[in-house]
């Protein structure tokens, strides 16, 4: 049940009663949301202000004549126009209380909803050079990316959660060189590891695999060869390594796409281009030297260009280096032709702050390969700075100058990782304080929302303690007689509640789970605060040995409360323990 999404209906219908001639797209534009002064009422519309100018009438005298419509309307008691013409509603309490007997029916549903229509979508996170473990620079997309993927399921979309894999290039030759050493180093040489290779313990376990698969047959080899061979076990166990790591935080992909696919003869970024040629999307031309660049740190060359300015870029794009060798961006439309030909028309990449400046040109190339028919979301995620009790933290590094995701789980634990990561917008940047997160206090979110869904359990077995006898099962809260909860604190958290579906849908469309994050924390914080009313006000206490029935309706409340703290937790892959040590 979504009451707004249902007035919403309910608002665009009495404007089509009165003027049919309404289209579509101008309806679509009709919104029913909180005011932002609660005390303005429940709900509030700028459906007047939509279709005035249409109608050749002020917002205001459309807005009276909308406002009448719903006067005998019985699921609301008062109908106010405001400002220059929003109309604002206040529910009558019955249907607040069928928000109980939804949530009730509904359980883990609630909230769900059918926005995607089965739209399949592609969500590409992660996607970390496989060089190395996870770093914390990792983690906020890793859980963002993930996050975000159960949340379009949550609303219908078919996801495909997917990893980029950047096994080609000169990164992984360098792999190769530094796997070598460890090998060398475990034939028991002495090895001294040069600047720019890769330092990390993680690859002495390749090393030993190398000298227990090849002995010293490597030593033998052209160097080229052996490294190529080092490169690829290194590149599998980083690989294994990498998974292990996101599966700390209870993160898997369906598809590891491999970028090597891409390269050589009949691959696809020669197919790409040979299409893109088809369609005059590239061409031979000269690029100007970006900005600050002097004539000698420029190479002002004749070069095969895409027209990404046709697709809303700022300049156009090089495809091939001087070398006659792809660029990393031919390698990237390639890919994303590839992602559109296997049927993905919205497309969503979770990218690392240092790479902003490829938003406008993946849209450009998305737009390009599918010819307009494809959309694609580039979501930044920005730098974690890492605190402990305010101050910048340094931990143990075991993997060269890098502070891991294992690091941190091993530190915190997989839902405070989670949590926090997610308890703030993508865009920010973001200080992560290991003491915080490890407090048990209302400052720390994570536990202040973990604590909330524990004491709604535990409201259930004082019930069980001090009204013994009294069925709380399913089906007994399903038929409680909700009616009695009338008091402005049982209303106001029914209210919230009710808000619950739009922000899913809202966080949906957006494509910001930290909205959900933010939405749980809210609702803790007024559990909470109810709870502390009850030990003050004896009538607000959640059980009540006096009144049965009383009792049986605030543990349908309780048992609300808990079920959309359930359903937000599980959206961002945050347990909900029923007790806390």
């Amino acid at each position: 049940m979504d009451i707004f999404a249902i007035f919403t209906t309910r608002v665009t219908e009495a404007l089509l009663a009165d003027h049919p001639e309404l289209g579509a797209d101008l309806l679509s534009r009709v919104v029913v949301e909180p005011p932002r002064d609660p005390a303005h009422g429940d709900l509030s519309t700028n459906a007047a202000m939509v279709v005035a100018k249409h109608l050749g009438k002020s917002p205001r005298d459309v807005a009276a004549a909308l406002a009448e419509r719903f006067k005998v309307d019985t699921d609301v008691t008062s109908v106010e126009v405001a400002g220059p013409g929003f109309i604002n509603f206040r529910l009558a309490t019955p249907i607040l209380h069928q928000v109980l007997r939804s949530i009730a029916a509904e359980k883990e549903g609630f909230g769900r909803s059918d926005i995607g229509k089965g739209e399949r979508v592609n969500v590409e996170y992660v996607s970390a050079n496989p060089t190395g473990p996870m770093h914390v620079g990792h983690t906020r997309g890793a859980v963002f990316g993930d996050a975000l993927s159960s949340l379009m399921s949550y609303s219908g979309y078919d996801v495909t959660r997917e990893y980029y894999i950047n096994d080609t290039g000169g990164q992984t030759i360098i792999l190769g060189q530094s796997a070598l050493l460890r090998y060398r180093e475990a034939l028991g040489e002495t090895i001294e590891i040069p600047p720019g290779f890769y330092p990390g313990d993680y690859l002495v376990p390749v090393g030993k695999a190398l000298a227990a698969e090849y002995g010293r047959l490597l030593l033998d080899k052209p160097e080229q060869e052996a490294v190529l061979i080092a490169r690829e076990a290194a590149l599998a166990a980083m690989m294994e390594l990498i998974k292990a790591d996101l599966a700390q935080l209870n993160i898997h992909h369906d598809v590891f796409f491999s970028e090597r696919t891409l390269h050589g003869e009949g691959g696809d970024i020669q197919t790409t281009l040979d299409w893109l040629r088809k369609k005059c999307m590239v061409y031979e031309g000269r690029l100007e030297a970006p900005k600050g660049k002097t004539p000698e740190e420029w190479e002002d060359r004749e070069q095969t260009l895409f027209r990404a300015k046709d697709y809303g870029d700022d300049t156009d794009r090089a495809l091939v280096k001087s070398d006659g060798s792809y660029t990393y961006f031919a390698a990237d439309i390639a890919y994303h032709r590839n992602k559109y030909l296997r049927g993905f028309k919205h497309m969503v990449n979770v990218l690392g702050a240092d790479h902003s400046g490829y938003v406008k040109r993946l849209s450009a190339a998305v737009k390009a390969v599918s010819e307009g028919e494809a959309d694609i979301d580039v979501r930044i995620c920005q730098l974690v700075r890492l605190l402990k009790n305010g101050e910048p933290f340094k931990m143990s590094k075991r993997s060269g100058d890098l502070v891991t995701l294992s690091d941190v789980v091993e530190e915190v634990g997989a839902d405070a990782t989670r949590f926090m990561l997610l308890f703030r917008r993508n865009d920010a940047a973001m200080d992560f304080d290991f003491a915080l997160v490890k407090e048990q206090t209302r400052d720390n979110p994570v536990f202040y929302v973990q604590y909330a869904h524990a004491r709604a359990c535990s409201v259930f077995r004082k019930a069980a303690e001090e009204v013994p006898g009294l069925d709380t099962g399913a089906a007994a809260l399903a038929s409680a007689d909700v009616e009695v909860l009338t008091s402005s604190a049982d209303l106001e958290l029914i209210r919230l509640l009710a808000s619950w579906p739009r922000t899913v849908a809202a966080a949906t469309i957006a494509h910001e789970p930290h909205r959900i994050a933010f939405f749980v924390h809210e609702l803790a914080a007024a559990f909470h605060g109810f709870w502390a009313k009850g030990k003050d006000d004896s009538s607000l206490r959640f059980v009540n040995q006096a009144d049965p029935k009383l009792t049986l309706a605030r543990l349908a409340l309780v048992d609300a409360v808990r079920q959309v703290i359930r359903n937000g937790l599980g959206i961002l892959g945050v347990s909900a323990p029923e007790e806390l040590s």
